[in-house]
């Protein structure tokens, strides 16, 4: 169980804002790595990169059982991941489609 914190919505939503805007300021995949790495656990990256790999997949039109036996992640976080895909605030097909996009410069 998460451990009680005393901080406000408001202050816990500037904190977000914080690490969005920091996100933002990484210029390439090797930069993002390095800040991950020292940001999240590896269990916790592993597990936002098994997410994202589930993404394509569901996109890919590929069946629940068929991710979780190429992936190993759990049919309960597949069915997360596409619910959020479906109904969620559009960041995961957003994303994805940026990545289809071709790069100018």
């Amino acid at each position: 169980m998460k451990e009680h914190r005393l901080v406000t919505p408001r202050q816990e939503a500037l904190a977000e804002r914080s690490l969005f805007a920091a996100v933002l300021t990484l210029k390439n995949i090797d930069e993002c790595k390095s800040f991950f790495r020292d940001l999240c656990t590896p269990a916790e990256l592993q597990a936002l990169a098994d997410r994202w790999a589930v993404v394509g997949l569901l996109q890919d039109g590929v069946p629940y059982r068929e991710i979780h036996r190429q992936t190993g992640v759990s049919v309960t976080t597949i069915g997360r991941v596409a619910r959020y895909l479906t109904n969620g605030n559009g960041g995961y097909s957003l994303a994805a489609e940026r990545l289809k996009e071709p790069r100018v410069g």
